[in-house]
């Protein structure tokens, strides 16, 4: 019981990480579109922590990879101590946010993020608890530094700040982003456990899981396209506040 409670206190103390960055971050000014409205200021603090995290796991995925490439090849069994302490931060966010989202009543609007949360915290757990696809959990995660330009774009667009060369910019840098950390690791893990993994217990949990996870991806990516280089084609309906919304909708 000793690395299971070791591991159960990691990820609280990441919980409790990511409440207390969210406490400091309200003493920051909101921009005054945002302040206006309640929701809109619970979402822009939200993101900020979203932010945060992106930022520090990107990078942290990224250099774990470089420190062990030997994990790219077997990432099933080889794992390193930084990758766990990895999986243990990453997964204290997903449950902050789950509870924060939950508590500030915004299941409606971000249920997305519900379910994505939910299939990210268990195949974290499976990686955690079990010792077994680390370096899966943490090749994942290397779709955090796509989200750091995703999150500056929802954040421009829900500031509703006159930022069209920086909003111009930050698209495409978001659209290579997406297929290089998203899409191309996404792939690769897909390959990966269709081709070498045992499709039983946690391997057969893990491989449902990430088949769900590639159809999320390609709708979202399907989504951005359309709003972003063919905002013709986006159906809008009448009435619809798209600062109420925390995913990517329009």
């Amino acid at each position: 019981m000793g690395p299971w409670l070791r591991a159960a206190g990691l990820v609280l103390g990441s919980t409790l990480l990511f409440k207390a960055l969210q406490r400091g971050l309200r003493r920051l000014p909101l921009p005054a579109h945002v302040r206006r409205d309640p929701t809109r200021a619970w979402r822009w603090r939200n993101l900020l922590v979203s932010f945060v995290h992106s930022v520090v796991t990107g990078l942290w995925a990224v250099l774990c990879v470089w420190q062990v490439p030997e994990m790219l090849m077997d990432i099933e069994n080889i794992s390193s101590t930084s990758g766990y302490l990895l999986l243990c931060f990453s997964a204290g966010y997903f449950i902050h946010d789950t509870l924060d989202i939950i508590v500030s009543h915004q299941s409606r609007a971000s249920w997305e993020y519900l379910v994505h949360h939910t299939m990210a915290i268990s195949a974290f757990f499976s990686g955690i608890f079990l010792g077994r696809f680390v370096a899966a959990g943490m090749l994942s995660l290397f779709v955090e530094v796509s989200n750091i330009f995703l999150t500056i774009r929802m954040l421009l667009k829900l500031s509703n700040m006159p930022a069209p060369t920086l909003y111009r910019i930050n698209k495409y840098v978001n659209l290579v982003m997406y297929f290089l950390f998203r899409l191309v690791p996404q792939t690769y893990l897909t390959w990966y456990f269709v081709r070498y993994v045992e499709v039983r217990g946690q391997g057969a949990f893990l491989i449902v899981n990430l088949f769900l996870l590639d159809a999320m991806i390609l709708t979202y990516f399907s989504r951005l396209l359309r709003s972003d280089f063919f905002p013709d084609s986006c159906r809008r309906r009448a009435g619809k506040d798209a600062g109420g919304e925390k995913f990517l909708v329009d």
